[in-house]
């Protein structure tokens, strides 16, 4: 009942004559409103167990709107009659006149970066046929799915999305008897592969429920080969310990570096092996540096908000390491989400006439979340509703929920592809550093992940003027220190595209923009030597001209290697000139604590 209607009901009834009728009590129909409230929370998220987070509300809308819009359209449907027709045809025809040029030429290829019938095996009739009928039937539903008209972009994307996993789980390949390089491994080995599989879908199985990490993530340990950069931790409050790293050269830059990882992840993917570690490459470039890692919080830690998170976040490690270096700027870094993070601090700090930041460098983060990718499929109103039942029973939302979706928006090579290797094939992917990470998983507090998917994703209130700080707003124009924003091209949690808005949102003089080769977290993991990075940069300033993002891709020269000298040379250019003995390792107020990497990364 809208506030109108019942203002209207209730004065309406007012003017009616007293009667004993009329005299019965007047409680509110919404006064069991908490209660019914609980009761569908409750219900939501015991159903969210059984649909593995999804929202049956939301994948039921969205197939209406489909299938609505795809019956007002008459012709997409004749264009779709047409196409199936001739698709199948051309399948008729090529199989009719089979020859042996056909074992080698197929008539579709799989689109970019779909490996599932890359062995040589799928060649081979009547494989070829298999995998060409079904890669035709993925393009007829890509077909059925787009354009069609009055159906939003957004809704479209969901859609194709779910089309698409439905085909993924479905494909041949996934199938022992279809798949032909599953199909030969059996006769060459007398069905051991099985056996072996078998043993490896018990041993995960086992893992899983008992909470123990992958098979192999024993051979990295922390402090010793994953996060061993030497360091202390010199201030610890409730929700961060803040690094500080022993220097490795006689003299360093006056200005530090702080950086802010996400609290998505653990911190050390930016100390990963002594090989990939950006903290070491600094250190040992003549930077002092800092680094907050997070507290993996528990169901005790659900009123956690945003706000929270800056306070005793990024502003209480600046705070921390003006006190140690006192009268110098810092350079401030931030990480995916903690990049996100980043501008809003800054734009507080710059609203308020706070000019302690020299520099501020983004990796892989977002301040407009209007095309923020395939992730956005997973924010909607309804799923955001689902997500806060789930986590107003929890107290958190599970870091398996969402590596789960990041999971999905790559099935292919995180599933499907997976469970063939491991499962039907009977072998072991071999362990690496970023698997080991990848598998500490990391939980986000009920309200401060509520208030960023609403705020941030769903309302975009940052680029848009509306975030609330205090009693006013922020704004991304009021930021006046030079950026340097990193994207990656195969981004699929923060797609470069959106990272690249930056230039829409700044009113700096000068702004760099820099696109690297490699995913959200491999591309940004780029150390020098690296044989298949690239990247391409560019500062604009503020009087030269918007190049829009596709022109700039193409137009722009690239460049081969990691783009962390680059950068480091970016950051020295705006730092004093004269170099000076390193800070102590905290000082009286701050005494070190413990050794890096600390406590709060230990927490699981």
């Amino acid at each position: 009942m809208n506030q109108a209607y019942q203002n209207l009901t209730i004065s309406r009834l007012s003017e009616r004559p007293t009667s004993p009728l009329s005299e019965r009590p007047t409680t509110s129909p919404l006064s069991g409103r908490y209660a019914t409230r609980s009761l569908d929370r409750a219900f939501k998220a015991n159903l969210a167990k059984a649909t593995g987070g999804t929202s049956p509300a939301g994948v039921a809308t969205v197939i209406y709107e489909w299938l609505a819009h795809l019956a007002m359209s008459p012709g997409k449907q004749l264009e779709l009659t047409e196409e199936l027709g001739f698709k199948l045809a051309y399948l008729t025809r090529r199989v009719r006149h089979m020859n042996p040029a056909w074992d080698t030429r197929p008539c579709l290829d799989p689109i970019p970066r779909d490996n599932r019938f890359g062995h040589e095996a799928w060649s081979r009739w009547p494989y070829n046929l298999i995998s060409q009928s079904f890669l035709l039937q993925q393009e007829w539903w890509e077909s059925a799915t787009t354009n069609i008209d009055g159906l939003s972009k957004s809704t479209e994307n969901v859609v194709s999305f779910i089309a698409r996993q439905t085909l993924d789980h479905w494909s041949p390949s996934n199938f022992s008897w279809l798949n032909p390089e599953v199909i030969d491994a059996t006769l060459a080995q007398g069905g051991m592969n099985f056996l072996r599989g078998w043993e490896n879908l018990c041993e995960d199985w086992e893992r899983h429920v008992s909470g123990c990490p992958p098979v192999g993530s024993e051979d990295f340990k922390l402090g010793e080969n994953l996060a061993a950069t030497p360091g202390k931790v010199i201030y610890r409050n409730r929700l961060i310990e803040l690094i500080q790293y022993t220097p490795t050269t006689e003299k360093v830059y006056a200005e530090p570096i702080l950086i802010v990882p996400a609290w998505i992840m653990k911190y050390y993917i930016l100390d990963l092996t002594p090989k990939k570690s950006l903290v070491r490459y600094l250190v040992e470039q003549g930077h002092t540096v800092f680094m907050i890692s997070w507290l993996n919080p528990t169901s005790e830690d659900r009123d956690l908000s945003m706000s929270h998170y800056r306070r005793l976040g990024p502003e209480a490690a600046l705070s921390v390491i003006s006190a140690i270096v006192p009268d110098r700027k810092i350079h401030a870094v931030g990480y995916c989400l903690g990049g996100t993070l980043l501008y809003i601090t800054a734009a507080a700090m710059a609203r308020d006439g706070d000019e302690r930041l020299a520099t501020i460098t983004t990796l892989a983060a977002q301040a407009d979340f209007t095309e923020a990718g395939e992730l956005s499929m997973f924010i909607t109103e309804s799923e955001v509703d689902y997500l806060e039942s789930m986590m107003q029973d929890l107290g958190y939302l599970d870091g398996y929920q969402m590596a789960g979706a990041f999971q999905l928006m790559r099935s292919n090579d995180l599933i499907w592809s997976r469970m063939i290797h491991n499962y039907m094939l009977g072998k072991r992917q071999v362990a690496s550093a970023l698997m080991a990470w990848n598998a500490d998983m990391t939980r986000m507090p009920h309200l401060m992940h509520s208030q960023y998917l609403r705020r941030l994703f769903l309302d975009n209130d940052l680029a848009t003027g509306r975030y609330i700080i205090g009693d006013r707003p922020i704004a991304i124009p009021d930021i006046n220190a030079p950026i340097f924003a990193v994207a990656t091209l195969g981004d699929h949690v923060a797609p470069w595209r959106s990272v690249y808005k930056i230039h829409l949102l700044s009113d700096m003089d000068e702004v760099t923009f820099l696109l690297t080769s490699g995913g959200h977290n491999a591309g940004i993991v780029s150390e020098p030597g690296h044989k298949r990075r690239t990247y391409q940069m560019e500062t604009r300033l503020a009087r030269q001209s918007y190049i829009d993002p596709d022109t700039w891709l193409q137009t722009m020269p690239s460049q081969h290697g990691s783009w962390w000298p680059v950068w480091q040379a970016w950051l020295v250019e705006r730092s004093s000139a004269k170099r000076v003995a390193p800070p102590s390792m905290g000082n009286g107020r701050y005494a070190p604590l413990v050794d890096a990497p600390g406590t709060y990364v230990l927490q699981k």
